[in-house]
C-alpha cells in the first residue's frame, strides 16, 4: 500500500531523453510511476513539448527544472558528456534526491557527482547491461550504492525495480573493470570485423566462409553494433582505463597468432591455442558441462541464401585471439557473467563452440595456417584490431566516429534486418538460460 501511495506522489527525473532515457520513462510509467519529469537539450524542449503533449510524461526546459522538484534522478547522456551536465544542473538538485546515471563508465561519472552534487543528496548509480532495443526483462542491472542512507537507497531500489532487471550489486571500481572484460573487448572484436569486410569490401552473407552456425552470430552482432550510436562504444572504450589494458592485449593476441599463422609455424601456433583453450575452457571440458549454444540455435538465424552445406572453414582468428588475451590476462569469462551483456553472452557462446568442439577448433587451427584463401580475410581483421586500439589509446572521440560510420554506411542496407536478427537471438537466449 505505502509503495503504491509512493507512485502518486513521489516524482522521477529523466536528464537526457534519447533512446535509453525514453526506454525507462515508458518502463516507470507502466510500472504505475505517475510523476516522470524529463529534459534534452533547451534547443529540443517545444519539439518534445510537441510530441508528449497528450502524455502523462511531463516535459521540462532543461536539466534545472528537472533538478529541483524530482525524487529521483537519473543522468542518462552520453559518457563523454556527463561531467559538463552534472556540473550545469547538479548544484540544482532538490535536498534529499537520490541521484544515479546510465552511463557505461562509472568513474567520470561518480566523480562528477562527487564534485557538483549536493552533499545533502544521495548517490545510487545504476547501468542496464543492454541496448534500447532489447528488453530490460531478465537482462542484468548494475546497482552501485556510492553515498546513501538505507531508505533512499531503498527507494531507488524501488524504482528500478520497473526494469523487471537482474540487480547486481557492485563498486564503481568493480562495474568498470568487468564491463572493460566483457564490453569493450567483445566490441572492439565486432567492430574489427566490421572494418575487415568494409575494407574487403565483402559482404560476409555472400561468402561461403561465413556460413553457418557461429558465423550467424559474427554476422548479426556485428551489423547490430553498427546500427546502434559509435557514442555508445567510444565512451565506453575510451573512457575506462580498465579498457586500455583489455583491447591492447586483445590486439597483440591478434597479432602474435596471424604471426605464427603465416610463418606456419605449426607446433607453436597450436601449443598456444590449445593452452589458452585449457586455461578458459579446461574445467567445463572436464566436467562435461553443457555447451552455451546449441547447432539448432545457431542455424536458426542466418543472412545469407547460400545453402549451409556449402559453407568452407574459417580461421577463427576473432576467437582464437579472444580466448588467447583472456589466457594471457589470467581472466576467466565465466567469472563475469553476472554482468554479462547480450553481445558478450554470444561472443563467449560463440568461443565456446570453437574451443570445446575438438573437430571444429582443429579445422580452424589448420585453415589458419595453411589456407591461402583466407589470409586476405585475416590480414584485414589484423590491420582493423590495430586502428581500433590505435583510435581507443589516442582517446579520439573524432577518430572513432569516423571509422564507425564510414563501416556503417557500407553495410547500410542490412542492418535493420541484422539488428532484428539479433534482437531473436537475443530472446532464444535469455528464454533459454
Amino acid at each position: 500500500m505505502e509503495f503504491e501511495r509512493e507512485k502518486e506522489t513521489k516524482e522521477i527525473g529523466i536528464i537526457g531523453f534519447g533512446e535509453m532515457g525514453r526506454l525507462y520513462a515508458d518502463l516507470f510509467l507502466k510500472a504505475g510511476w505517475k510523476n516522470i519529469n524529463v529534459s534534452d537539450l533547451p534547443s529540443k524542449y517545444e519539439a518534445l513539448k510537441k510530441e508528449f503533449k497528450d502524455s502523462p510524461i511531463n516535459v521540462l526546459p532543461d536539466g534545472h527544472a528537472v533538478s529541483r522538484r524530482s525524487d529521483y534522478i537519473l543522468y542518462s547522456v552520453e559518457a563523454a558528456l556527463i561531467t559538463s551536465v552534472v556540473k550545469t544542473y547538479g548544484p540544482s538538485t532538490k535536498v534529499g534526491a537520490v541521484v544515479g546515471g546510465q552511463t557505461s563508465v562509472k568513474e567520470p561519472e561518480i566523480k562528477a557527482f562527487e564534485t557538483y552534487l549536493p552533499p545533502d543528496v544521495h548517490i545510487v548509480s545504476c547501468h542496464s547491461l543492454h541496448g534500447p532495443s532489447v528488453s530490460p526483462k531478465g537482462q542484468p542491472l548494475v546497482i552501485i550504492r556510492h553515498r546513501s542512507e538505507q531508505e533512499p537507497f531503498e527507494f531507488a531500489s524501488r524504482v528500478l525495480s520497473a526494469l523487471e532487471s537482474k540487480p547486481v550489486h557492485l563498486t564503481f571500481q568493480r562495474h568498470d573493470r568487468i564491463t572493460a572484460d566483457t564490453q569493450a573487448v567483445t566490441h572492439v572484436a565486432f567492430l574489427s570485423m566490421g572494418c575487415a569486410w568494409r575494407t574487403q569490401k565483402t559482404f560476409p552473407w555472400e561468402n561461403p566462409s561465413y556460413l553457418g552456425g557461429i558465423e550467424n552470430v559474427k554476422i548479426a552482432m556485428t551489423l547490430r553494433i553498427y546500427h546502434n550510436k559509435w557514442h555508445v562504444y567510444a565512451g565506453l572504450a575510451i573512457m575506462n582505463p580498465s579498457a586500455k589494458i583489455q583491447v591492447r592485449q586483445f590486439s597483440q593476441s591478434v597479432s602474435d597468432l596471424f604471426k605464427l599463422m603465416i610463418q606456419e609455424k605449426e607446433k607453436e601456433f597450436t601449443e598456444r591455442v590449445y593452452k589458452a583453450a585449457d586455461f578458459v575452457f579446461g574445467r567445463a571440458k572436464a566436467e562435461n558441462l553443457p555447451i552455451l549454444l546449441s547447432d539448432d540455435l545457431l542455424d536458426q538465424f542466418s543472412l545469407s541464401a547460400i545453402p549451409k552445406e556449402m559453407r568452407k572453414p574459417n580461421s577463427h582468428l576473432s576467437l582464437l585471439a579472444m580466448v588467447d588475451s583472456w589466457c594471457q590476462l589470467g581472466i576467466n569469462p565465466y567469472d563475469h557473467l553476472i554482468c554479462q551483456t547480450p553481445p558478450f553472452r554470444l561472443l563467449l557462446g560463440i568461443t565456446e563452440y570453437c574451443f570445446r568442439k575438438q573437430d571444429f577448433l582443429d579445422e580452424a587451427i589448420k585453415a589458419a595456417l595453411y589456407d591461402k584463401n583466407i589470409r586476405p580475410d585475416d590480414m584485414e581483421y589484423y590491420s582493423a584490431t590495430k586502428g581500433w586500439v590505435d583510435c581507443i589509446e589516442l582517446g579520439s572521440f573524432e577518430t572513432y566516429q569516423k571509422r564507425f560510420e564510414e563501416t556503417a554506411e557500407f553495410f547500410k542496407d542490412r542492418l535493420p534486418h541484422a539488428t532484428q536478427t539479433a534482437a531473436s537471438m537475443i530472446k532464444v537466449l535469455t528464454k533459454n538460460e
